[in-house]
């Protein structure tokens, strides 16, 4: 073959071009006008010598902050409580209050999904087969009961 033919990939320079070509044209394009520099409003910011600290910011398009901390027990944790909000892409204002502590972080806002009430109560026949078994498994810890006395059956 004639021309600008690779022997070692079997690829023309065309077909390169044709390709890069195509991927940029594949590509994602990105709206950024709605992600502009905010101008910051209020930053003020406490540290203290033996660890507790506090902040806070507020920027022009507003996204809130604030946070406090201070040393816990002798693990090193530190516990934080604080705010923070901003308006969602759909315009909802979304405003989370916070704790984080040695138990972990605890949001708290409107907007959390809740889990669902237990859509009925447990039948006092299923309760006390419960109890019942629990009953059983005390004495047979106790060796009050054999491991087949009482035992379950699948018959």
């Amino acid at each position: 073959m004639k021309g600008n033919f690779s022997r070692t990939t079997g690829v023309s320079p065309q077909m390169i071009v044709t390709l890069l070509a195509s991927v940029a044209l594949a590509a994602p394009t990105y709206d950024t006008s709605s992600e502009k520099e905010a101008p910051i409003l209020k930053y003020d910011r406490i540290q203290e010598d033996d660890g507790r600290y506090n902040y806070e910011f507020e920027t022009g398009n507003g996204i809130s902050h604030s946070q406090s901390g201070s040393p816990g027990d002798d693990t090193g944790a530190i516990n934080k409580a604080g705010h923070y909000s901003y308006t969602a892409p759909d315009g909802t204002r979304v405003e989370m209050k916070f704790v984080a502590n040695e138990n972990g972080f605890q949001p708290e806002s409107p907007l959390l999904p809740v889990a669902p009430e237990f859509p009925h109560p447990i039948p006092q026949f299923v309760l006390d087969q419960i109890a019942f078994a629990a009953e059983q498994d005390a004495a047979r810890a106790r060796g009050e009961l054999s491991s087949e006395e009482g035992a379950y059956s699948y018959n």
